[in-house]
């Protein structure tokens, strides 16, 4: 038997995505085995690792899918329950989340964030918190300075970048837009421990690659919403992305 490694991807670069770089990327879900709120989101959800932390998060993996630094990836978790609560009781790590997954909607349709049309709110309609899987948006990229010596710094989501942001038509149309960094200041590291033995130090997991799969292109928010859609329920076999 023989392996035929021509056809394998050429080997990535440890280096991490420039500070500030926008991208087009996609969002892939990595199941982490607790059920949320909707039947679609059953072993969805990530636990925390911390002790006694009743935190739920939704474990996000993105992908660049065009441009310089396509293929590359990064991940970052999102508060769904529990963590601190404001005034009223409810988690503001759901709160800020909820946030950026309505925008990664309006950018990955170009929807204006400012249109409450009836088509519009349709097409913010989830089943459940899966149907985000596989979504596809304009992303501002940073490096995130690691708080740990032990660990390296490592990409996050700075924002999501909307259809009224001059810098989301460019992505859209496949030009060049220059990185615009977030000057984050390395945080303050504890005082120097004494040394730990190489095989005494506890390393980051690896992390599997989820596939991620392209989505229905977005149209510009300038433009008019479908009026077939205007009156009508988000479709039941998923969300506006999968259902061009």
């Amino acid at each position: 038997m023989t392996f035929d490694m021509n056809d394998v991807a050429p080997q990535q670069s440890g280096d991490l995505i420039p500070d500030g770089t926008f991208a087009k990327v996609t969002m892939s879900i990595r199941k982490g085995g607790t059920d949320g709120m909707s039947e679609v989101d059953r072993g969805l959800l990530k636990p925390s690792n911390q002790p006694g932390s009743d935190v739920l998060s939704v474990d996000a993996e993105f992908t660049v899918a065009e441009g310089p630094h396509a293929r590359r990836k990064f991940w970052q978790n999102f508060t769904v329950q529990g963590g601190k609560l404001d005034e009223q009781g409810q988690s503001i790590g759901w709160k800020i989340s909820k946030s950026q997954f309505r925008a990664m909607i309006d950018s990955a349709l170009g929807l204006n964030p400012e249109d409450m049309s009836e088509a519009a709110k349709a097409k913010r309609m989830l089943r459940g918190l899966a149907d985000l899987d596989g979504i596809t948006f304009v992303a501002k990229t940073q490096i995130e300075p690691s708080r740990n010596p032990s660990y390296k710094d490592a990409n996050k989501l700075d924002h999501v970048v909307l259809p009224t942001a001059p810098e989301w038509r460019r992505v859209m149309a496949g030009e060049p837009v220059a990185a615009q960094p977030s000057n984050k200041s390395r945080p303050a590291t504890a005082p120097a421990q004494p040394a730990t033995p190489a095989w005494g130090q506890s390393q980051p997991a690896a992390t599997p690659a989820a596939p991620a799969w392209s989505s229905s292109s977005a149209q510009p928010a300038s433009e008019p919403t479908d009026p077939k859609s205007a009156s009508g329920a988000q479709p039941s076999g998923g969300p506006a992305w999968l259902n061009p």
